[in-house]
């Protein structure tokens, strides 16, 4: 495993190792925004094609190859929306063709999801999530196949990227209780999903782990757990009273980088960032992000902020 500056870093590292100019890229079309802007922006100038994919397609992604196509990028659960990928039928796919896969396994973490078990030949974290634990840190993290090791490292060294010792410590620091933590993120984050779920507010939760939605099947059969965070689609409300509601809160705070202790809570739009897929909620969309806070006090902090909302 080699150690990034941020998570951000590794995947941009990680894409760098296996791509080359004139090379295509498949990326799921639910990922993480500032990923996109990496594709459509650096790699493009580097004349790296990317076409964006339905996260739905599992096997049927061998369709999508070309004779140029260097790598695969999955992000399960998707970012934003909570799309479950067929991350072993995307591998078998793209094993027989001599593709890479690449993921973003921040949300599961490998305590989670066993990336390269389900096929996955190069797995990128961003520490600062769970990893650290305290949001206090910047780190990411890469690790790969015996296949692509020299790959990630030699591109690693030559972009010069190293973490601080100060970094180091803390990431360490945090590993030591990681453990503790996301079981009580997966505990209580359910608890929360399942509540919402009933709140007449609210028109679906975007939770993997709930039996209710439709990715469960494939979740249950790859992963093992959930992390605290997770989307939440309103019903329509007046804009002012959306507003209302966030200020109500005072243990939700507003903030986009999660995994920390405390819970978070901010209002997302993923329309812009859709090109293969349709993304048309019925009204607002939140992520939360379930701290270590007690359970009981955050659901009547959400019950005083839902009051606040007004129906169209």
């Amino acid at each position: 495993m080699v150690l990034a500056p941020s998570g951000l870093n590794a995947v941009t590292t990680a894409l760098l190792a296996v791509l080359s100019a004139g090379d295509h890229l498949l990326m799921v079309d639910t990922v993480y925004h500032p990923t996109r802007h990496f594709c459509d922006t650096t790699l493009a100038r580097l004349g790296i094609r990317t076409t964006y994919y339905d996260p739905a397609l599992g096997s049927d992604i061998r369709g999508l190859f070309e004779d140029r196509t260097r790598a695969v990028f999955v992000e399960s659960p998707g970012s934003l929306t909570f799309e479950i990928q067929d991350i072993p039928a995307i591998a078998h796919a793209a094993r027989a063709s001599g593709v890479a896969v690449v993921m973003d396994n921040t949300w599961a973490s490998p305590l989670y999801f066993k990336a390269h078990e389900h096929g996955v030949d190069i797995s990128i974290q961003a520490g600062t999530k769970y990893l650290s634990g305290h949001s206090d840190v910047m780190v990411g993290t890469i690790s790969a196949t015996e296949e692509y090791w020299p790959r990630v490292k030699e591109t690693h060294g030559n972009l010069g990227l190293c973490l601080s010792p100060d970094d180091a410590y803390l990431a360490l620091r945090g590993f030591r209780t990681m453990g503790v933590r996301l079981a009580q993120h997966h505990q209580a984050g359910l608890v929360v999903a399942r509540w919402l779920e009933q709140r007449p507010e609210v028109a679906r939760v975007m939770h993997p782990g709930l039996e209710s939605n439709p990715y469960h099947p494939l979740w249950r059969r790859d992963f093992l757990g959930a992390s605290g965070l997770f989307g939440v689609e309103l019903l329509p409300v007046e804009a002012d009273s959306l507003k209302d509601m966030l200020n109500e809160f005072s243990l939700f705070g507003m903030g986009y980088s999660w995994g920390g202790f405390e819970s978070l809570m901010i209002p997302f739009n993923a329309r812009n960032s859709r090109t293969a897929s349709t993304w048309e909620p019925a009204g607002p969309t939140l992520r939360l992000h379930i701290g270590l806070e007690d359970v009981e006090d955050l659901l009547a902090d959400l019950e005083r902020g839902l009051k606040k909302l007004k129906p169209v």
